[in-house]
């Protein structure tokens, strides 16, 4: 069973993607031509979107940040959807580092929540219902 909400993990997936999306600040000095400064998203120091998404899951309750872990792990195959307690009981007992820490360091974490979803059967259209 699931303990953290669908729409939370719907939640961090949206702004894992936007957090994603953004590049490194725009070199205009290093520019070969072609390139415009105004049609890409920059990722600045100012830029709150990583930190409004860390502060979400650091926000999280225990068992909610243990079960977004789990989910992950199973999204990305370290563990099978039918290992999911195990997956629970192994990201309790493992747990050291910020949960927001941990999972902002993982490239894909928007694709892994998001199949980890899938995997153990909740549609993710209905949980994205009202966030985008």
């Amino acid at each position: 069973m699931l303990e953290i909400a669908p729409e939370k993990v719907a939640h961090i997936i949206v702004r894992a993607r936007e957090y994603d999306g953004k590049v490194a600040a725009w070199d205009d000095e290093g520019s070969k031509g072609g390139e415009d400064a105004d049609s890409i998203l920059e990722d600045r120091a100012s830029d709150a979107t990583r930190s409004e998404l860390a502060e979400f899951i650091s926000n999280l309750n225990e068992d909610e940040q243990v079960h977004l872990v789990a989910l992950m792990w199973v999204g990305r195959g370290s563990f099978l959807p039918e290992e999911f307690e195990e997956a629970i009981s192994t990201a309790r007992t493992e747990r050291v580092n910020k949960t927001e820490d941990y999972v902002l360091g993982e490239p894909m974490l928007a694709d892994y929540l998001e199949d980890g979803l899938d995997k153990l059967g909740y549609d993710i259209e209905d949980a994205e219902k009202g966030i985008l």
